[in-house]
């Protein structure tokens, strides 16, 4: 059976019909607020960084992964099929590598880019990873799926760059402990990530012992894709309409994209 087939047979009938429909319905309540709680950073946060301690630091990086809901949906995504713990730390390890590479690397070189067009990409991967997980390449498009373990990295790459544009609108690029703070930033991210993961993995274990696994894995994932596009949506308005990008502080980086707007 494919990983991507749960195994749907025609005597589920109308029982899986409304099945699919209620977990779609309670999947999407869930999260319907998710466009709108973007992680902004505040400026709590921007004090603490600058001069808190490294324990201050880590904190801030656990907690802003902890409400980087654009991370945590498309982890959610990543761990749908993984039933082994060994798959799960491999996929997991190649995108906590591609997240740390960017995070460091971007950061350390002073690069970043419009933070609302980095988060759009972000939810874009999300879109991906529950098309992916439906089949819906090879069921409306006919072509096979890129390999995942390296889709996911690639992707890690895409999200540490979205953390490091964070960090940098929280740190001052000539702090003498910036490479410290890095590291801090980085460690809590970590810490964050792994507190997510222990309760999605229960959580999605739990789900796959029940009658409701099958509903819940399309309902879930469409609820994904939907999130995913109503984040895309939500950041590109923030661009389109010209909001302040806070990114704009780091004023020794490199613009990638498209010119940091400083806003009405």
């Amino acid at each position: 059976m494919s990983r991507h087939s749960p195994g749907y047979g025609p005597g589920y009938g109308n029982g899986l019909a409304r099945g699919t429909a209620r977990a779609a319905c309670a999947v999407l309540a869930l999260l319907a607020p998710v466009p709108a709680m973007a992680h902004n950073v505040s400026e709590q946060a921007r004090q603490m960084m600058l001069e808190g301690g490294l324990l201050d630091v880590v904190r801030i990086g656990a907690e802003h992964m902890l409400t980087g809901y654009d991370h945590l949906l498309f982890l959610l995504g990543v761990l749908f099929f993984l039933k082994s713990h060994g798959e799960i730390v491999r996929f997991i390890t190649a995108f906590t590598l591609g997240h740390t590479i960017t995070l460091l690397g971007a950061t350390m070189l002073g690069v970043t880019a419009n933070a609302y067009l980095v988060d759009a990409a972000i939810a874009l991967t999300v879109c991906y990873k529950a098309c992916e997980n439906l089949d819906l390449f090879r069921r409306w498009l006919g072509v096979r799926q890129p390999n995942l373990l390296l889709m996911v990295f690639l992707f890690g790459l895409i999200h540490g760059f979205g953390l490091s544009t964070r960090l940098q609108q929280m740190t001052l690029m000539d702090d003498p402990r910036i490479v410290s703070k890095i590291l801090a930033f980085n460690a809590g991210v970590e810490l964050g990530q792994i507190v997510a993961l222990g309760l999605m993995v229960g959580v999605v274990g739990l789900w796959r012992q029940t009658a409701l696994w099958r509903p819940v894995t399309r309902a879930v994932n469409a609820a994904l894709i939907l999130a995913g596009l109503g984040l895309f949506a939500t950041q590109l308005g923030h661009f389109a309409a010209g909001d302040r990008d806070e990114a704009a502080i780091a004023s020794r980086s490199t613009s990638l994209l498209l010119p940091v707007q400083a806003g009405a």
